[in-house]
């Protein structure tokens, strides 16, 4: 005869087994208060822009698109191109100075870092809007010797020649350090491993060493770009008809404050936008073969 299996007693009341487990999840009450209260302000603030006679938002349209507001965009972005393709071809020079085995040439690169961070940009652009104050000529010839070429420095510097020289110049120093970072974070086991291989230097730069540093180039010097397009405001000191200086003439000859700051708003806005559309695909072609 065969033992029958004992039968299944049933779980007594209030037992917690897997078939009674309920799983509820998490609560976030505060989160959802977070959120109601910042959709009621935002709400509020996008109804106070629509409503608010004193933004005068027909004031703006009529020059949001004026022609001497989209020259002066012009001028902004032609000071930023400026700006930033000599400020980065001298920071490359600059990054690999302060690399260098020569502790002259990285004193040197170092001092040029320190000053150029150092001194606020509004007061290097006044020095080189004031140069001809300083340096009536300038000579080409024999260093510390007869000059055999002359020229006025009025006529090699002018307004638009010294902002582009102050904004490049103050764009070095920083671009010095992005590369020289993004150099840095190169590991060197790679560099050792190519120069075992007998590759020449100037190649495992250009094929080895920049292409992987520029991940981690890429994200800083796009944001130096947008801050020297933003930073280009500060030219207005000199009277160059850059995009804030044309509406401090206009709102100054209309007294429309606020529609003519909303119209330079608006154009940075923007443009930073496709700048930063920009760096977002410039950052996505680097990061090929990269684990994010």
């Amino acid at each position: 005869m065969t033992a029958e299996p004992p039968a299944a007693t049933s779980a007594p009341p209030g037992a917690d087994g897997p078939e009674t487990l309920r799983v509820v999840p998490v609560r976030h009450p505060w989160r959802w208060a977070a959120v109601a209260v910042t959709a009621v302000l935002l709400a509020q603030f996008v109804h106070g822009l629509a409503t608010n006679p004193a933004w005068e938002w027909a004031v703006f349209a009529q020059y949001v698109t004026a022609p001497a507001v989209l020259h002066a965009v012009g001028t902004t972005l032609r000071l930023t191109a400026y700006g930033t393709a000599l400020g980065f071809a001298l920071g490359i020079v600059l990054a690999f100075l302060r690399l260098s085995a020569s502790p002259f040439l990285r004193a040197v690169a170092h001092g040029y870092v320190w000053v150029f961070r150092s001194v606020p940009l509004i007061v290097q652009l006044l020095f080189w809007f004031n140069l001809a104050y300083l340096y009536r000529r300038i000579d080409l010839g024999v260093p510390f010797g007869p000059g055999f070429f002359s020229f006025p420095t009025t006529d090699l510097v002018g307004a638009m020649g010294a902002a582009v020289l102050g904004l490049a110049l103050h764009q070095a120093a920083y671009a010095a350090e992005i590369v020289r970072g993004g150099v840095l974070a190169v590991d060197a086991g790679q560099r050792e491993a190519a120069a075992a291989l007998g590759i020449p230097r100037l190649r495992q730069l250009r094929r080895i060493v920049l292409p992987q540093a520029m991940r981690a180039i890429a994200p800083n010097a796009a944001n130096e770009v947008i801050s020297l397009f933003k930073g280009t405001s500060i030219v207005s000191v000199m009277a160059i008809g850059e995009l804030f200086y044309q509406v401090q003439v206009i709102y100054g000859r209309t007294g429309r404050v606020v529609p003519l700051l909303m119209v330079a708003t608006v154009w940075y806005l923007l443009l930073t936008g496709a700048l930063s559309v920009l760096q977002h695909h410039v950052e996505r072609h680097f990061a090929k073969g990269a684990t994010r």
